[in-house]
């Protein structure tokens, strides 16, 4: 006689994925704070080992893809329920009448901060990509046959010795102005470039086609530096590394008080969330089942949320004004 098991429910399914993907987004998380704090955790350094480090990321091959794959979907697959479960919370934590319980207890206090904490990373983490992935993500263009990497900032006088020690050039609207005068982009230019295509080798032809290639590349670099629409105290910063364009870019978005709290306020979302979603990942998976060991992991869990506050808080409150200030 066999015995038919029952089925298992998608509720039961999306949970689990619910909770893998969210183990997945906590490693994440501590690997993107750590790489943030670098900005500013070692005083003086102008963030040398976050530029290399973002210098890295940025090198590796199909990174879109990567990310997509490795954070996008996760995200996703993970927000998606949390939006269902958040809308289906039932926040039972202040004073009721009898007619609701009212459960003044840590975890059920827990319990109502993950679910508040939910909407203000769905929020944030909204506006963080759109920010820094689209908006303020650096410009990518080839000059003298090596990238260059363009993002407008607010200028500042400390800009005059950091740029100095980045090796960045910095660019006017005015400038950019006067220099696409002087090359009249606007023209028409018949270049060798357009010329059909011979399978005769020609030397005097190659140092030709080398300086057509030259100034293609030029305008093409110039156009890309007149794309920004730059107010009045913003100038383009130029560099021929991805990780110092985003040092630049991280530490201007830190210099406006309004972003420091914002970004405090996402930060310290992040870090409970993921801590006591840790927590909750570990006994949904059967690792710690005896109260004694869940009471154990909970003093785990709020180091790892000091540990993540720390990371978090030190690029935003010292990339600007402690680190890269002059």
């Amino acid at each position: 006689m066999s015995i038919k098991m029952p089925a298992i429910s998608n509720a039961f399914l999306w949970r689990r994925v619910h909770s893998l993907m969210g183990f997945w987004l906590v490693l994440f998380l501590f690997e993107h704070l750590t790489v943030n704090s670098q900005a500013a955790l070692w005083i003086g350094d102008d963030g040398h080992l976050f530029v290399k480090l973002v210098n890295l990321l940025e090198s590796l091959p199909y990174l879109q893809v990567v990310e997509i794959i490795l954070i996008g979907i996760p995200l996703a697959l993970h927000a998606v329920w949390g939006i269902k479960r958040a809308l289906s919370a039932k926040i039972n934590l202040g004073k009721s009448d009898g007619s609701s319980p009212s459960l003044a207890y840590a975890r059920n206090r827990a319990y109502t901060w993950q679910r508040l904490s939910s909407w203000i990373l769905l929020v944030g983490i909204l506006a963080h990509v759109v920010q820094m992935r689209f908006l303020d993500y650096p410009k990518k263009v080839m000059k003298d046959n090596q990238w260059q990497y363009l993002v407008g900032i607010d200028f500042d006088e400390g800009l005059y010795s950091l740029s100095n020690r980045l090796q960045v050039t910095l660019y006017s609207s005015q400038q950019i102005s006067e220099m696409m005068d002087r090359n009249s982009l606007g023209d028409e230019k018949e270049s060798v470039l357009d010329s059909p295509n011979s399978t005769e080798y020609i030397p005097s032809k190659e140092v030709e086609v080398q300086q057509a290639q030259k100034l293609h590349q030029e305008e093409k670099w110039l156009k890309k530096l007149a794309s920004f629409s730059l107010k009045e105290n913003q100038v383009v910063a130029v560099c021929s590394k991805p990780g110092i364009a985003v040092l630049l870019n991280v530490r201007d978005t830190f210099k406006s008080p309004v972003m420091m709290v914002l970004y405090t306020l996402f930060v310290l979302a992040a870090a409970f969330h993921a801590c006591n979603g840790f927590w909750t990942f570990l006994i949904t998976w059967g690792v710690i089942l005896s109260i004694r060991a869940q009471r154990a992991m909970v003093s785990i869990s709020i180091l790892g949320m000091v540990l993540l506050s720390f990371l978090g808080l030190a690029a935003i409150w010292g990339s600007y004004w402690v680190n890269l200030r002059y």
